[in-house]
């Protein structure tokens, strides 16, 4: 296909993808374009996009998600102005171009934070590359933590007031905790090896491994940054499902320097992990600001009154 084309991703994952660039696809997915002079099939694509929950909600009712294309040449999408094809695609193309704006605010907003992550992890390499540096000891990270794995592989449907993690970060909230302000590690699956750092009180399950400070010579923020140097997942169980091991944990010797030089690195790597990581401040926060501010007028310049109510 080499028109400008709304792609239906109808299977598993259920969205709507805009193309203008030529393009082929697999028997599972169908694609639309428009031969009206007065229809921007973009501003298509952004109706049908605000609108993939209600598909996502059909597609859920099979045991594999997914559509049939009836779902989607049934659906009616709004034409302002139908009676004047010229007025119609000068109010379509301005609604895509405030959209595509926002959308491409957002995008530079994304960019800049990789280019950020990508800062950080190498500064973060370097700072806690001690090798050849005196006042330094060799440690085991077994003899830094205590590993343990998560209970449970179901979380609650009802609301819970502290976080759960999995194998990859939060996955919904829980009634109850079993470990607080320390690192979870991957344990089972596709993320076996993924470090993130539990804040506060939260709950940890089987998919994860809660990692229990012990020692008085390595501070526990440290100790976290030690963690996301290693590269457990390669080390991981070649089986049919990816696990890392207590032994895999325990294994990696690691060079440590006095609690002072310890506390001035943390310093420095916490600044930057606020600036690439943090919800509340720094790029994550603008881009969830920019993404509810494009959401908002997004809903409004797609929200039209039923034919019906409208006057002439």
């Amino acid at each position: 296909n080499r028109e400008p084309s709304i792609i239906v991703k109808s299977r598993g994952i259920i969205e709507f993808e805009y193309y203008d660039k030529p393009f082929s696809h697999k028997n599972e997915m169908w694609s639309y374009h428009s031969n009206n002079d007065a229809i921007s099939i973009k501003y298509i694509y952004y109706f049908l996009k605000i609108n993939e929950g209600y598909f996502q909600k059909i597609g859920g009712k099979m045991q594999m998600p997914q559509i049939a294309t009836p779902d989607t040449d049934k659906f009616e999408v709004p034409i302002p102005c139908p009676d004047n094809p010229e007025k119609s695609l000068a109010i379509q193309s301005e609604i895509v171009r405030i959209l595509d704006k926002f959308t491409a605010l957002t995008a530079e907003l994304t960019a800049e934070l990789n280019m950020r992550k990508k800062q950080y992890n190498y500064y973060r390499d370097q700072l806690l590359n001690l090798e050849g540096r005196e006042n330094t000891r060799e440690m085991r990270i077994g003899d830094i933590y205590d590993f343990q794995y998560g209970t449970g592989n179901t979380i609650p449907k009802s609301g819970g007031q502290y976080p759960v993690y999995g194998s990859n970060g939060i996955v919904g909230s829980h009634d109850k905790y079993n470990s607080e302000d320390s690192p979870v590690i991957g344990h089972i699956g596709a993320y076996a090896g993924i470090v993130n750092w539990g804040q506060g009180k939260h709950f940890v399950t089987y998919n994860g491994v809660i990692c229990r400070h012990k020692s008085k010579e390595v501070l526990q923020k440290y100790a976290y940054y030690l963690l996301l140097l290693q590269d457990f997942g390669s080390k991981s169980n070649s089986a049919s499902q990816p696990f890392v091991s207590y032994n895999i944990l325990n294994a990696p010797i690691v060079l440590v320097p006095p609690l002072q030089e310890q506390a001035r690195i943390v310093e420095i790597l916490d600044k930057f992990d606020t600036l690439t990581n943090s919800i509340t401040e720094g790029l994550p926060r603008e881009i969830e600001l920019r993404q509810k501010q494009y959401e908002y007028y997004r809903d409004l310049l797609l929200s039209f009154p039923k034919p019906e109510t409208v006057s002439n």
